[in-house]
């Protein structure tokens, strides 16, 4: 219970860091993941030390056992051979030896009592990463997309609608002014085309005017 109390105490932690420093989302998740991670790492060695340990402590336990029976075996055997005194000092060994073995096998019960609640935390916080690190996922997915959105409304709140009207005012003002200018280079060609050759025209006209007269000068000439 106490690992998974600290675990509890971590998440928050992380959560009012989030909070009060406004720091990345996804790093708080990522590393409140990794902790919950090393968390489990050491409830797993602590589950196999304790396994460990009550091993030992069986072996112990069973040693004193065979030991007190050891030494009923040679308290017979003094007493049989009318040894009292003897017989007497090897049940006091035995007594020392049954004594061990029940603190012993006090301890073993004690142990399997840890073990099994470890046992239990670790399940559950096995299944609080599994959770974890579906939602840890999800969540990072929903805060790039939350930052992007906020992002975009940021930069389109910099334009106005009327800085928009007026710049699209501008642009069109600016293309016909262009076009204005494109007709009037275009009239201004045309213009000169046809003075040319109006000019062309007109020489045409006094060329013939001037052959005309010179023939009536020389017919007067001739008459």
């Amino acid at each position: 219970m106490e690992v998974m109390k600290r675990i509890v105490r971590v998440i928050r932690a992380n959560v009012n860091s989030w909070i009060k420093n406004k720091e990345d989302p996804e790093k708080i998740l990522e590393n409140t993941f990794m902790e919950m991670q090393e968390n489990l790492v050491l409830l797993r060695q602590g589950v196999a030390g304790a396994i460990a340990t009550q091993k030992r402590t069986e072996r112990q336990a069973v040693a004193a056992e065979s030991n007190a029976q050891e030494w009923y075996n040679r308290a017979e055997l003094a007493l049989e051979q009318g040894k009292e005194s003897l017989a007497r000092e090897a049940l006091t060994k035995r007594q020392f030896y049954q004594q061990t073995a029940t603190a012993l096998l006090n301890q073993v019960q004690d142990h399997k009592k840890i073990v099994a609640q470890w046992k239990d935390d670790m399940r559950a916080l096995e299944l609080k990463i599994a959770q974890m690190r579906t939602k840890k996922d999800m969540y990072i997915a929903r805060a790039r997309s939350a930052e992007a959105n906020y992002r975009l409304k940021e930069m389109l709140s910099e334009f106005s609608p009327t800085s928009t009207v007026n710049a699209l005012a501008s642009m069109e003002e600016k293309v016909l002014q262009l076009e204005a200018q494109s007709q009037a280079i275009g009239k201004l060609g045309g213009d000169n085309l046809e003075i040319g050759f109006a000019a062309l025209k007109s020489n045409d006209e006094i060329d013939v005017e001037l052959a005309m007269m010179k023939n009536n000068m020389l017919n007067k000439l001739k008459s």
